[in-house]
């Protein structure tokens, strides 16, 4: 299960389905340099984005 306090690149480890939904919120995910340390909810304040919605996207990419 995706949390917001897991890092991008948790996330990405997680599952690869999840690069998906960063790239439909126009985020660089992949290749920034702050995906290790960065969480989901900071990256999501940091991009005006709702982080529940975002981990919403995320978990039911994660279903696929």
């Amino acid at each position: 299960m995706i949390t917001k306090d897991m890092t991008i690149m948790q996330v990405l480890q997680t599952n690869r389905a999840t690069a998906d939904v960063f790239a439909s919120y126009n985020m660089g995910c992949i290749g920034c340099l702050a995906a290790h340390g960065e969480t989901v909810e900071e990256a999501a304040i940091h991009h005006g984005i709702d982080v529940d919605e975002m981990v919403t996207k995320l978990n039911e990419a994660c279903k696929k």
